[in-house]
């Protein structure tokens, strides 16, 4: 399955996935859709910032996108990352989230990266063990952070060391 960079032409399956995930999961801990014109100042954004976003595609179609972001906006912090990941419906359990992440690795190494952070939502055993088997460490569970659906939500914080723990920079 190709995996490559999201152009502007991939911002309708881009919207159209993350909504998706939105109004069926807790993955997103949101409420409202997102418009076309969200996602594509959220895409210029990571541009602009140099960082990636990419899609795995299949026949033309994309089934999933991956990013990374700042993890916190202090500068001591500069050298962590939060990553996304997201597959479309009907999609999932092909390990296409589990291509997507490890396609983010060598970009955040590139950048100078020592550490990426996935938030999970603590009940989603699924993603958890895909994050689990691609190295990421289990942090912190963060009770009742969230709110979707009419009920409190759980996240889980978990770690990858892109490089030997503690080396220099």
């Amino acid at each position: 399955m190709p995996i490559r960079p999201a152009t502007e032409a991939d911002i309708p399956a881009i919207t159209a996935i993350f909504n998706e995930v939105i109004a069926t999961s807790t993955a997103i801990y949101a409420d409202d859709p997102f418009t076309e014109e969200d996602r594509r100042a959220w895409f210029a954004q990571r541009r602009a910032a140099g960082y990636p976003v990419l899609v795995a595609e299949e026949d033309g179609e994309v089934l999933g996108l991956a990013s990374f972001g700042e993890f916190r906006a202090w500068p001591g912090f500069r050298h962590t990352v939060e990553h996304s990941v997201h597959v479309r419906d009907g999609a999932r359990g092909r390990g296409i989230g589990t291509a997507l992440v490890a396609a983010l690795f060598e970009p955040a190494r590139a950048l100078g990266k020592h550490v990426m952070i996935a938030g999970v939502d603590a009940a989603n055993a699924g993603s958890i063990r895909m994050h689990e088997r691609l190295g990421f460490a289990r942090g912190a569970v963060l009770r009742e952070v969230g709110r979707k659906f009419g009920r409190w939500l759980d996240l889980e914080l978990m770690q990858k060391f892109l490089d030997a723990p503690g080396a220099p920079r």
